[in-house]
């Protein structure tokens, strides 16, 4: 059986899985997709959260159990500044259906979400 991150240039299992449970139930499409916009941006993108269980998503998020991270199909990536700029526009280009943006702040804790839901209400953006 063939493993997710099997031909994933850019991203891990250790770097993407729940800090709770330790699990990692990443969508190989998604991974693909992360891994190409990271490519395309031509530099490292921090991963802050990827997947979340619905035990620990329930604890940290409004989104309670079933919430994009739950999915395996987002990620929140540490940026700000121009950088964010850049990958905003690169992520919209890419078809990323839910952009979540927190550019408040410290600029360590400064963020941009990615997903790739699909649904009556994508696609979406929404500040923090």
């Amino acid at each position: 059986m063939a493993d997710a991150f099997d031909g994933i240039k850019y991203f891990t299992r250790d770097e993407l899985k729940c800090p709770h449970c330790g699990e990692c139930h990443m969508k190989p499409e998604f991974l693909v997709r992360i891994d190409t916009l990271r490519e395309r941006f031509g530099k490292p993108l921090i991963v802050s959260s990827g997947y979340r269980c619905p035990e620990y998503n329930a604890m940290i998020s409004h989104t309670g159990t079933t919430g994009p991270h739950t999915t395996g199909q987002a990620v929140d990536i540490v940026i700000s500044g121009r950088d964010a700029y850049d990958l905003l526009s690169l992520a919209l280009q890419m078809g990323f259906t839910g952009i979540g943006i927190n550019q408040k702040g410290d600029y360590g804790k400064r963020f941009i979400h990615l997903d790739t839901l699909k649904g009556d209400t994508r696609p979406w953006v929404w500040t923090y």
